[in-house]
C-alpha cells in the first residue's frame, strides 16, 4: 500500500488528462523538511523555518492490527494461553497453579483492552486532526539572521537555503499553484495515519480551492469479524460479530475516514472544499464476482467543519447533513453509489 500522486487536467468535458508523479516527484522543502523514526513505531514528520519558531508537526503511532490479535491456536491453546499442550491443566503446586492463573488472566485483560482500544480508535478517527498550517505566517517570516543562527547551524547559507526553500513554497501554496500543493501532499503525507489501517490514498485536483482525495477502505482486511470478551471469571472469549455490528463497525470507520481526510486536507493546504471518495471491493450480487466500488462519495466545505464539536458528533449523520452519497443496510452494509461530479 502506499500514497500516489496524480495532477488531474481537464480536456474537455468528461476527459481528464491524469499526470502521474510517482516516477518523477519533486520533493518540497526537502532541507527543511525531517522525518524520524524511533523504535516504538512513531514517525514523526516536521517542516520548519530555522530560527524563526514556525513548524508543522505530523506524529503517527503505528498501532498493532487486529490480525496480531486474531491468531490461530495451535491444539486446545486459547488466545490467552489457558490450557498447555496436553489440554490438562497444571496441578504440581497450588502456588505455581495460582501463578499461572494470575498470569493468564493479565494476559486476558492485556489482549481484551488492546482489543476495546483499537475499535474504539476506528469509530474516532476523525477526532483527531492535524494542526493546521499557516501559510501566509510562513510567507511574512522574516529571512534568518546570522545573529538568530547561533547554537542551532553553524553553516548561514544552508540556513538561509531551507527558509527560502520554504518561503517560495508558501508563496505557491498561497497563489494556488496546483503542482505546489501536490509537492506538498507528498512531502507532508497527511494522510499516513490511516494507512495503519489498510487504506491507500489518490490525491488529484484541477481546481485551486478544491482538492479531490480517493482512498481505499478495505474493510475486510482492517474490520475483524470476531470480538473479544472476557467471562465473569475474567477469560478470554472469541465471538463471532453478528452482521450488523460488524456493518456498523464498517459505516464507523468509513464515515470517520472521511471526515478526516477533509479535516487533515483543510489543515495542509488553503483550499474551500474537499471532496472524498471512499471505494471498497464489495460483492457484486447480479454477476456473483467481487468489484472494486464507490461507496461513499462526499464534498465538504471549509465552512461545514465551523462550530463542529468532533468529540461528540456521530459520523454518518454528519455526512447525512452534507453533500454526500452513501447507501447502507445494516445487515448488508454499503452499496455502491454514483460519485459527486
Amino acid at each position: 500500500m502506499g500514497l500516489r500522486f496524480r495532477k488531474s487536467i481537464t480536456l474537455c468535458k468528461g476527459v481528464k488528462l491524469n499526470l502521474g508523479t510517482k516516477s518523477a516527484s519533486v520533493s518540497v522543502g526537502r532541507k527543511g523538511i525531517h522525518q524520524s523514526f524511533s523504535t516504538t513505531g512513531r514517525t514523526t514528520t516536521s517542516v520548519g523555518i530555522p530560527g524563526t519558531g514556525v513548524s508543522y508537526v505530523k506524529s503517527v503511532n503505528m498501532k498493532k492490527g487486529f490480525k496480531n490479535l486474531f491468531k490461530k491456536k495451535d491444539g486446545k491453546e486459547d488466545a490467552a494461553g489457558k490450557t498447555g499442550a496436553s489440554g490438562k491443566e497444571d496441578t504440581s503446586g497450588k502456588a505455581e497453579a495460582a501463578a499461572t492463573a494470575a498470569a493468564e488472566a493479565e494476559e486476558a485483560q492485556r489482549v481484551y483492552e488492546e482489543y476495546t482500544e483499537q475499535i474504539a480508535a476506528m469509530k474516532h478517527i476523525h477526532r483527531v486532526a492535524d494542526e493546521a498550517v499557516d501559510w501566509q505566517e510562513v510567507l511574512d517570516r522574516p529571512a534568518p539572521a546570522g545573529g538568530a543562527l547561533a547554537g542551532l547551524r553553524a553553516d548561514s547559507k544552508q540556513a538561509q537555503e531551507e527558509w527560502q526553500t520554504l518561503h517560495d513554497t508558501a508563496e505557491k501554496v498561497l497563489a494556488g499553484d496546483i503542482d505546489t500543493y501536490l509537492e506538498v501532499v507528498d512531502e507532508m503525507k497527511p494522510y499516513d495515519d490511516l494507512l495503519e489501517y489498510g487504506s491507500d490514498f489518490e490525491v488529484g485536483t484541477d481546481d485551486p480551492k478544491l482538492l479531490e482525495v480517493e482512498f481505499r477502505v478495505r474493510s475486510e482486511e482492517v474490520i475483524p469479524p470476531m470480538e473479544y470478551v472476557l467471562d465473569a471469571k475474567g477469560r478470554l472469549k472469541e465471538k463471532e460479530l453478528t452482521k450488523s455490528a460488524y456493518y456498523d463497525l464498517v459505516q464507523d470507520y468509513v464515515c470517520s475516514a472521511v471526515l478526516r481526510v477533509a479535516r487533515d486536507s483543510f489543515a495542509l493546504l488553503p483550499v474551500e472544499r474537499v471532496v472524498v471518495h471512499a471505494t471498497d471491493t464489495i460483492l457484486n450480487t447480479a454477476t456473483g464476482n467481487d468489484e472494486e466500488v464507490t461507496i461513499v462519495s462526499a464534498e465538504i466545505a471549509r465552512a461545514d467543519f465551523e462550530g463542529v464539536n468532533f468529540d461528540r458528533i456521530d459520523p454518518s449523520d454528519m455526512l447525512g447533513s452534507l453533500n454526500s452519497r452513501m447507501s447502507f443496510k445494516k445487515t448488508q452494509g454499503f452499496a455502491p453509489v454514483k460519485r459527486l461530479s
